[in-house]
């Protein structure tokens, strides 16, 4: 595997003969593939196999299934999932129910995506918001505590793994107290360091595991007062790998985002010369891509080490009543107060 160490979009519902072309010369480590990219499951599954096919190898192809207001892949062709609030609020009339719906949630995900060649879902999202923070997270979140989100989250990505398809835990170390929408803008949050362990990363700790994470475009003024944490060295050094543990291989946020300054270029290479494994580019502008090969690096020393245990873990247990699983959720999620919010 000599693949770079940046993962792509593609712009369209088929792969262009230039998009092909780019694939096969700068040999991305992955694709992530948006609602503009989906049409219906056999193009999908094409687009996946065409892929693999170019680079010439198993590489991960990822999708934002979360499901609620981030869902790529939606009626008609795939069920629509609640919001990560709707088993926050199951939880909490029920641990338990909430926890077997957050499982079965992610191990239901993950057979709709394994169908289609997809093997990486960006998800649990384990940021806790906090009253008067932007609604960017807002109902993708499993609650405002950091125990039961940890808790959700941890059995989210348990059902998705065992369907053979990654988890991306995401946004590292916190976007839930952000006030504004790293979409957008830059956030900055001024909580002090004991607050934030406390609380924003105290979510993420349990999960420290997890085989993939993604960082947050966020500057954490009381840590680095400069740099959001996916181009700080202080922030991915000693909050992500030091104080939270975080073993995985690490992605950027999208780095065409709003949030981040600088060419795609300087942008990359900020965030992978600050820790980040992999950089992360989503809008399939190939001309952009084009900056963020030229930047990247082939992955290597550590980071691919952790790329080949990540990437180890896609092993799916075929011991799945697919029809029992969805008519136990759709129970679930009927209840009263999961109803509600889903």
């Amino acid at each position: 595997m000599a693949a770079r160490a940046f993962i792509c979009g593609m712009a369209g519902t088929a792969i262009s003969p230039a998009e092909a072309s780019f694939y096969r010369q700068a040999s991305p480590f992955g694709l992530i593939l948006f609602k503009r990219n989906v049409e219906n499951p056999a193009q999908v599954a094409a687009i996946t196999a065409q892929f693999r096919d170019i680079v010439g190898w198993n590489a991960p192809v990822l999708v934002d299934q979360e499901g609620g207001r981030v869902q790529r892949l939606g009626p008609p062709h795939w069920p629509a999932y609640p919001a990560g609030a709707a088993y926050g609020a199951l939880y909490q009339a029920n641990a338990g129910q909430g926890l077997t719906a957050a499982e079965l949630g992610g191990r239901l995900i993950a057979e709709d995506l394994a169908a289609l060649g997809i093997d990486v879902d960006c998800i649990p999202v384990a940021d806790v918001p906090v009253p008067g923070s932007d609604r960017v997270i807002g109902d993708r979140a499993f609650g405002e505590t950091p125990g039961q989100v940890a808790a959700l989250a941890a059995a989210q990505a348990r059902g998705l793994m065992a369907g053979g398809v990654l988890p991306v835990l995401k946004h590292l170390p916190g976007h839930g107290r952000a006030t504004a929408d790293s979409h957008l803008k830059l956030p900055v949050v001024d909580a002090d360091r004991a607050t934030l362990e406390a609380t924003d990363f105290a979510a993420f700790r349990p999960l420290a595991r997890l085989p993939l994470g993604m960082t947050a475009h966020v500057v954490f003024s009381a840590l680095d007062p400069v740099k959001p944490a996916t181009t700080s060295a202080i922030m991915i050094r000693d909050v992500i790998r030091g104080w939270i543990g975080f073993e995985g291989l690490l992605m950027s946020d999208d780095i065409s985002m709003g949030a981040l300054t600088g060419t795609l270029g300087e942008r990359t290479r900020a965030a992978l010369a600050a820790g980040c494994d992999l950089a992360l580019h989503c809008n399939g502008d190939l001309s952009e891509m084009g900056e963020v090969a030229e930047a990247a690096p082939v992955l290597a020393g550590e980071s691919a080490l952790r790329a080949e245990r990540a990437l180890a873990l896609r092993q799916r247990n075929n011991d799945f009543d697919v029809a029992a699983a969805r008519a136990q959720f759709a129970s679930l999620m009927r209840q009263p107060t999961a109803g509600a919010i889903a």
